[in-house]
């Protein structure tokens, strides 16, 4: 379990910061034209998923389409409350929304290693 977990870890470290490229980043908080930067940036956390899934529990791949919804949820509702609140990195307000969303993306990632071992 603690290396399944501890590889969940390293999938969302390298899918939200190494692959994340500025489009997706900057793309997906933007008022129009959102959609395609975070379906990708989500697609990203999803193929990882899938390779995990493939290694682990093959007939489980379909845990990638759930790890892409819930990565696109979170990361949507992340921006719709920030853009409300009109929060930047210079409040404290702004540190609390992203430290939630890492949050909810850790416990999805627990979620997903519960699902791999009872499943």
């Amino acid at each position: 379990m603690v290396v399944l977990a501890g590889t969940m870890i390293v999938k969302h470290y390298v899918a939200d910061f190494v692959l994340q490229t500025d489009w997706m980043a900057h793309g997906k908080e933007r008022v129009r034209g959102w959609l395609a930067p975070l379906a990708a940036h989500a697609a990203c956390h999803a193929a990882a998923t899938l390779i995990v899934a493939l290694v682990v529990m093959p007939r489980l791949w379909w845990l990638a389409l759930i790890d892409f919804a819930i990565h696109f949820c979170v990361d949507r509702c992340k921006t719709l409350v920030s853009r409300t609140g009109r929060w930047n990195p210079g409040q404290v307000q702004f540190w609390w929304l992203l430290g939630f969303d890492q949050m909810l993306h850790a416990l999805t990632d627990l979620g997903l290693v519960a699902a791999f071992l009872t499943l």
